[in-house]
């Protein structure tokens, strides 16, 4: 045989040299379940080592990561029920738990990136990413007034990159437009552009106790049926000004992952979301697999497919793998 590709696999020094897709910790972002206090630390039951962390915990945990080559982590606030109202006016205090947080993480690592949610879910008593108008539907174009002050008010606190998530129509542009008359040119857009309504966000709605009261999100989040409109979303968003594009979840949808690669110039990014992270776990406290093996091979996965970077619960687990 002349043709003997096993040549090419024969030592790990030769398997290092033809290396395809690396995964560094600079490609994983740590997100965050941000706790109001001090010193309050609650565990999550559906997702194993995973806490909600006031912010005192969170700059020390931030510290170690960056240390070790991660650039970057994501707040998702826990709000008080009783802070909580239908159009979820919290979320525009600029003194509320993320403004405080950016705050903090920036002056105690200003070399990290704080990257922020612009959604309202987490500030609604009904669970929505918007505002309902009075037949209980998300209204696109009111919800999208509020997250562009919400994204305003993120970077006023110093956040690098805002985060829309709540694949409402129009509001990359509209958040552009106002970051740019407030003279934030510099605020990146990581625009959530294929969120799928997904079955594996439950976790993480318990995280945040962001559940619905009632309906669903398949109005604004999309079909997991369809891969075109991605391309449609992606073309959308970037002539509105998104820097960087976001498919969420990321390994049931790598498909969507490298048709953006393909289809667009900007970074994409993909999030490893709660339902991915517990199922690993799940199968590792059963005994059934290593969670720290299954966790780099998903990632690298999810690399491989297209992503630049990579929203993962898992990093701490696999830093000592890749570092």
């Amino acid at each position: 045989m002349l043709k003997r590709p096993r040549r090419n696999r024969k030592s790990a020094a030769i398997r290092s040299l033809v290396e395809e897709t690396i995964l560094r910790p600079a490609d994983l972002v740590v997100p965050f379940f941000l706790l109001p206090g001090e010193n309050q630390r609650q565990e999550i039951a559906s997702m194993p080592l995973v806490e909600r962390l006031s912010v005192d915990h969170i700059v020390a945990q931030a510290e170690k990561l960056h240390a070790l080559g991660v650039q970057a982590v994501a707040l998702f606030p826990v709000v008080k029920n009783e802070e909580k109202d239908p159009t979820g006016s919290i979320a525009l205090r600029n003194d509320n738990l993320v403004a405080r947080a950016i705050q903090t993480l920036k002056r105690e690592i200003p070399s990290l990136c704080v990257i922020t949610d612009i959604a309202l879910d987490p500030y609604t008593s009904h669970g929505h990413d918007g505002i309902l108008n009075e037949l209980g539907e998300v209204a696109n174009d009111a919800t999208v007034d509020v997250l562009t002050q919400m994204a305003l008010m993120h970077a006023q606190a110093g956040a690098d990159i805002v985060a829309p998530s709540d694949m409402m129509d129009g509001r990359v542009g509209a958040i552009r437009r106002i970051l740019d008359g407030q003279s934030f040119h510099d605020v990146n857009i990581l625009s959530y552009t294929a969120k799928y309504a997904s079955s594996l966000y439950a976790p993480f709605r318990e995280a945040l106790g962001s559940q619905l009261r009632s309906g669903d999100k398949k109005s604004y989040q999309m079909n997991p049926s369809n891969a075109r409109e991605a391309l449609l979303e992606a073309t959308l968003d970037v002539e509105e000004g998104a820097d960087m594009l976001m498919v969420k979840p990321a390994l049931y949808y790598l498909d969507i992952i490298a048709k953006l690669k393909e289809h667009t110039h900007v970074p994409i990014a993909a999030y490893h979301v709660s339902g991915e992270y517990a199922m690993v776990m799940a199968a590792h406290e059963k005994g059934y697999g290593d969670a720290q093996k299954m966790f780099y091979e998903a990632l690298l996965s999810i690399k491989r497919a297209g992503a630049d970077f990579i929203f993962t619960y898992a990093a701490p687990l696999i830093l000592d793998e890749i570092a």
